[in-house]
């Protein structure tokens, strides 16, 4: 490698250091927080859909194969 090429790689990889350095923190902050994320959405995902959530989800299946709008519910 010529020494002017050697002494501009050099000075580029001087430069970037900080840059660098920042980019892997944001990384490693992103990788965490992605891994925190997967381990409750796992857990969520994991859970019992209720019984009364599936009544409703039945409930407009059966009105979408009657053509019809879903029962409303009155009080």
């Amino acid at each position: 490698m010529s020494g002017v090429r050697a002494q501009r790689t050099e000075n580029l990889t001087k430069d970037d250091d900080p840059d660098r350095d920042k980019t892997r923190g944001i990384r490693a902050r992103q990788r965490a927080i992605g891994r925190e994320l997967r381990r409750m959405y796992d857990g969520v995902v994991s859970e019992a859909v209720p019984d009364e959530f599936l009544d409703l989800l039945r409930q407009i299946d059966d009105a979408d194969d009657a053509g019809d709008k879903p029962a409303e519910k009155k009080s």
